[in-house]
């Protein structure tokens, strides 16, 4: 189909922020550039958005085919529409997050990708565009969620402790918690319940464990 305009249109891209867990560390998913500009540069997944699609199709198709990870829930985060964001082109980029358990996804690089892993927060390599930023802001919404929904739950196995649950918490907000408030402020929000059950961490004394009272209940991140 063509198109004809009187004014500039600029091009849309979509940029996908995945977090997991992985070997007890807050991770995220990167692909590496096999196509200039930036070749070589580990980036976010993303691409530009197609004519007839919509833009949360257009993330899932991009992350799936840098990836191989099928997305079922996305969020959107915020729209990037700096003038010089991208060298190519006026650039406009819709980016999209989730969180997502890791034994649940088998990634692997696309044609248009050198290469594609899980890199902890706290070790990125340099990343292309915007994608600080983008990734930065990310994470500040993924925090902020923790304060009033049960997202987290989502990487949780069937049986758990509460210090295993403050320490995933404490991997997303990068900040040490209060194991007596935290326990408190969870136990508040009436999805977990106690097994009767205990578990020995090292030389600690044991621990309860605790399961969701119902999976249907944790949230999802929307």
């Amino acid at each position: 189909m063509a198109y004809e305009y009187e004014y500039p249109h600029p091009a849309v891209t979509v940029d996908v922020v995945i977090f997991t867990v992985r070997n007890d560390e807050l991770k995220v998913l990167l692909i590496k550039r096999a196509l200039e500009p930036f070749n070589g540069q580990w980036a976010l997944p993303g691409g530009f958005v197609e004519m007839e699609e919509s833009l949360l199709d257009a993330a899932k198709r991009e992350l799936r085919e840098e990836t191989g990870v099928a997305a079922a829930y996305l969020e959107q985060l915020y729209t990037f529409g700096e003038p010089k964001r991208d060298p190519r082109e006026r650039v406009i980029s819709v980016a999209y997050y989730a969180l997502m358990p890791s034994d649940a996804l088998e990634i692997k690089a696309a044609s248009d990708a050198e290469g594609v892993g899980w890199f902890g927060i706290d070790d990125l390599p340099r990343l292309a565009f915007d994608h600080p930023k983008i990734l930065e802001m990310a994470l500040q919404r993924l925090a902020a969620k923790l304060d009033y929904s049960t997202i987290a739950f989502q990487l949780m196995p069937e049986e758990f402790t509460m210090p295993e649950l403050r320490h995933l918490y404490e991997l997303i907000t990068r900040e040490e918690l209060d194991a007596r408030n935290f326990a408190k402020r969870i136990l508040a929000l009436n999805v977990i319940e106690p097994t009767g059950r205990d578990k020995r961490e090292g030389a600690h004394r044991p621990a309860k464990l605790y399961r969701v009272i119902d999976r249907s209940r944790v949230e999802v991140i929307k």
